[in-house]
């Protein structure tokens, strides 16, 4: 059996200064913030954590600041070492092995799509620079190659030290094939999805899009699922419509990245000093439009900020 990761799980984003230097004082005092919001975990260099735009000397160093915060405090850590290039993915899991997190997601490479025997072989690769430590698979619906349940199954049948998924989820049919091929694998859903995803049998938790919104109301929210899913469904269905009214349209209408969208959840939030700045050359969102929605996300869900 595979250890089961479950919860809700915060995404460190990277704040970026003026300068386009990382703001190694802010990184801190957001880890800070998120340990005392007892969140299930936290995790690095996803997408926020803009894991695609740093050099190796900034990622190390922006692990070990995570490492040394959660290790102290005894909060749980996920380590991102996420790269298109699957030589430098085995060089940052064995440095991340080393550092003793629960676990390290990886992507598949995605300058050519794999093929699943090779997705096979990549994961073989990475498990043995991990030196024990189980994987987290993230496999995002903007990937070159999107694994379908069945797909999925026969690659994690082949790559046993996996325990975990981060997958976009979708409708009845795609729950119900989740629910035929991927027992057994933890699977994270889209955070604004994780009602859903528990009442369906199928969600162990979320890296979740909703803490960056406000980490200690989707922790509520996700402890809530236990007891009460009809309330937690009703706060999922006014989230998404906020998101689809306010957020989403910065994507679909004008470009913005993933990453864009989850640093303005953060500043509408404003529970930490992250701001909306992207690394060059990514555009980011102006911080006067995080102050413009702020008061709308108050009214939407209000059990989020209480």
């Amino acid at each position: 059996m595979r250890a089961r990761l479950r919860g809700n799980w915060a995404t460190l984003l990277l704040p970026i200064a003026d300068d386009d230097s990382i703001a190694f004082g802010s990184l801190k005092a957001e880890i800070d913030v998120l340990i005392d919001a007892q969140v299930d975990g936290i995790y690095s260099n996803g997408t926020a954590g803009e894991f695609h735009n740093q050099t190796e000397a900034e990622y190390d160093r922006v692990q070990a600041t995570l490492a040394a915060a959660c290790a102290s405090a005894g909060m749980p850590f996920v380590i991102g070492a996420c790269h298109s290039d699957p030589m430098v993915t085995r060089q940052r899991v064995a440095r991340a092995a080393a550092l003793k997190p629960r676990a390290i997601q990886i992507i598949l490479p995605d300058w050519w799509p794999l093929t699943n025997d090779e997705a096979v072989d990549f994961l073989d690769l990475a498990a043995h620079a991990a030196d024990g430590v189980p994987l987290v698979l993230y496999n995002p619906p903007h990937a070159k190659r999107v694994l379908t349940p069945p797909e999925m199954q026969w690659v994690l049948a082949r790559a046993p030290t996996v325990e975990a998924v981060k997958l976009g989820d979708g409708d009845a049919a795609w729950y119900a094939a989740a629910r035929a091929h991927l027992a057994g694998i933890s699977l994270f859903v889209p955070g604004h999805h994780l009602a859903t995803g528990m009442r369906e049998g199928v969600a162990a938790g979320a890296f979740s899009n909703v803490a960056c919104l406000s980490p200690r109301g989707a922790q509520r929210w996700t402890d809530l699922m236990a007891t009460d899913i009809a309330a937690c469904l009703d706060v999922e269905a006014r989230l998404q419509t906020f998101i689809d009214t306010h957020i989403w349209p910065f994507r679909r209408d004008h470009g913005y990245s993933n990453a864009a969208l989850d640093k303005l959840l953060a500043a509408i939030g404003d529970w930490a000093p992250v701001g909306t700045r992207l690394r060059r050359p990514y555009r980011f969102i102006d911080a006067g439009e995080a102050r413009r929605l702020r008061p709308i996300a108050r009214e939407a869900v209000p059990e989020l900020f209480i």
